[in-house]
């Protein structure tokens, strides 16, 4: 990292560099930013990046050899969009940390990334006390307290400071400091994954990068300045951050934060702010459709959508209830892969590939066949067709991960880049998801993938989300799992076993599926309250995957082959739990000869 430069008030690159794009927004009088009753025009965006700046430049190390990083710890409130666009004029590398991680979790995302200086309110504060993050107090900047008259020497020893909340002026001071005009190589964001199947990494962005993907998102998706970018997703991930806050700078649009998302408060928001465009990850159109619709839910101003992981029949009745087009996208924070959807794109597909994407065996590391579609969009194929998918134009704009080689390694393999997910390329060309590579399910000596039975249980009209998982079977392999969110006042035994507990329910409706597998349907059924999300709203299932049918939620069994359920008894539970027992014995005695 360079340390070098000219006394400026930094940012002085062309829109090449998110400096630059920011830079570019200096004396715009527009509103550029609206969070509750407050407002800010783009000119004052600028001025209060430029004052987080010089407190930055005035903590930044000593030693040149040490990371220039500046974790932020916050909700989504303006300072965080300041301290977004302070670290990207001082140079220096923007780390989001996420505020629902906790003790050694939390410690190790801001150490292994190495925070120098660490963001947050007092919250935040109270979440890092005591850990081991190897950022000392007086590094620890405080956005609720009052910043001194003067800052400290670059250098020097001084108690915690802060910045406040500004107030709605032009007259906050630029803060002239000498910082370097960043270039598209510099690094600027570590941007962590969602942790879904294991620990969270860091990926790489630079300033070129996001330059980037601002100005292809705003052509793309049509970003222009009259636009209102509303932002529920949480900003320390990539959503939020490429899908809409660097495509709205690089337009000039208006951006309206939210500090968590809710989806009772979802359309309010909308309105209030007049919103005509936001980003959604995971589960979040799921549950803003849980909420109880009201007549006048087409009354909003929004008009387009992005995300990614929602299902068809969430996409279509968010469209059919709140009048917003919705596009549906492929890709990830890596960047090595990206699927859009075009106008032919079959319901339930991703879209085609601009790079030359395919499904590959991960045992066999052979091209997987095309996948035939039968009636209703079921894989007549699955055992050849479904793979994990990678693109073999090679790793496209991955720019690796923070202290990670491993993970690259595992990303980039001879010369392509394997997504670590699984998904099938059909006849036609659209590339089809079918869950992460940790999702395959072993059946009578048979892969099989969770997201396709997702997404069928997720056709029946009060299932909220639905979670497909591996539970072990006694004799070999696996069993099928699904852990079930169903809409709020469902009840479960009726929705399991049919209104008079003994025919119909969930039974009836899967066997009216044309395109479930043979072995597809779930053996257990869980009924839970809430899923395990992440801090995106995307399902975690290892803590599914390691309680099983030992939980507290209902619980639901089909015996041999009849599509029928049944509550699962307390003897059916001790009856598993001695066959679990016993498979895990002789799986350790298999071990133990070998």
């Amino acid at each position: 990292m360079r340390t070098g430069g000219t006394e400026g008030t930094g940012g002085g690159a062309g829109t090449d560099t998110v400096a630059g794009l920011l830079a570019a927004r200096a004396g715009d009088d527009r509103i550029g930013l609206v969070a509750g009753d407050r407002s800010w025009t783009w000119d004052e965006v600028v001025r209060e990046s430029r004052a987080r700046a010089g407190v930055a430049f005035a903590h930044r190390p000593t030693d040149p050899s040490t990371p220039f990083h500046i974790g932020i710890l916050l909700p989504n409130v303006p300072e965080y969009l300041f301290w977004l666009g302070g670290a990207a004029l001082a140079g220096a590398v923007a780390v989001g940390i996420n505020p629902t991680r906790r003790g050694a979790d939390l410690a190790r995302d801001i150490a292994f990334t190495c925070c120098h200086l660490v963001v947050t309110d007092g919250d935040g504060a109270a979440l890092i006390d005591g850990l081991e993050t190897g950022v000392p107090p007086e590094r620890v900047l405080r956005v609720d307290r009052p910043v001194p008259a003067q800052e400290p020497a670059h250098g020097s020893a001084q108690k915690p400071v802060g910045i406040p909340t500004p107030e709605p002026t032009s007259t906050t001071p630029s803060a002239p400091h000498p910082a370097p005009t960043p270039v598209p190589e510099d690094l600027y964001l570590l941007l962590f994954t969602s942790g879904t199947t294991s620990a969270p990494k860091a990926v790489r962005c630079t300033q070129g990068r996001l330059a980037e993907i601002a100005a292809r998102a705003g052509q793309y998706y049509g970003f222009v300045a009259d636009d209102v970018c509303y932002c529920p997703m949480p900003l320390f991930h990539g959503n939020a951050i490429m899908a809409l806050w660097a495509p709205a700078l690089a337009a000039g649009a208006r951006i309206a934060l939210t500090p968590r998302f809710s989806a009772s408060g979802f359309v309010d928001d909308a309105r209030r702010y007049g919103a005509t465009r936001f980003t959604y990850v995971g589960r979040a159109l799921a549950y803003v459709l849980a909420t109880e619709e009201r007549p006048d839910d087409s009354d909003t101003p929004l008009r387009f959508g992005f995300g990614t992981e929602a299902s068809a029949r969430d996409r279509a009745e968010f469209e059919r209830r709140f009048g917003c087009t919705l596009v549906e996208g492929y890709g990830s924070s890596e960047g090595g892969l990206a699927v859009n959807r075009t106008p032919d794109t079959p319901p339930g597909a991703l879209g085609r590939p601009t790079d030359d994407v395919v499904a590959v065996n991960p045992e066999t590391g052979e091209v997987c066949l095309r996948a035939r579609i039968g009636p209703g969009g079921a894989v007549e194929n699955p055992d050849e067709a479904i793979g994990e998918l990678v693109n073999r134009s090679g790793p496209g704009r991955f720019e690796g991960y923070w202290r990670h080689p491993e993970a690259e390694a595992a990303r980039v393999r001879n010369g392509w880049y394997w997504t670590g997910d699984l998904g099938y390329v059909d006849e036609d060309g659209f590339v089809w998801f079918a869950g992460r590579t940790d999702d395959w399910l072993r059946i009578d000596s048979e892969n099989i993938a969770a997201a396709p039975v997702e997404r069928i249980l997720e056709r029946h009209p009060d299932v909220v989300a639905a979670a497909v998982y591996a539970v072990p079977d006694p004799r070999t392999g696996d069993q099928v799992m699904a852990a079930l969110e169903l809409r709020p006042g469902t009840d479960p035994a009726s929705f399991a076993t049919g209104p008079d507990g003994s025919a119909g329910g969930l039974g009836a409706f899967l066997a009216g599926q044309d395109d479930l597998g043979t072995k597809w349907a779930p053996r257990f059924v869980r009924v839970t309250p809430a899923m395990p999300l992440t801090a995106t709203g995307k399902i975690t299932k290892a803590p599914l995957r390691a309680e099983g049918w030992r939980c507290g939620d209902p619980i639901f069994i089909r015996d041999g082959r009849e599509l029928a359920y049944r509550p699962l008894t307390p003897a059916d539970a001790e009856t598993l739990d001695a066959e679990a027992r016993d498979h895990d014995r002789q799986a350790h005695d298999r071990r133990g000869r070998g």
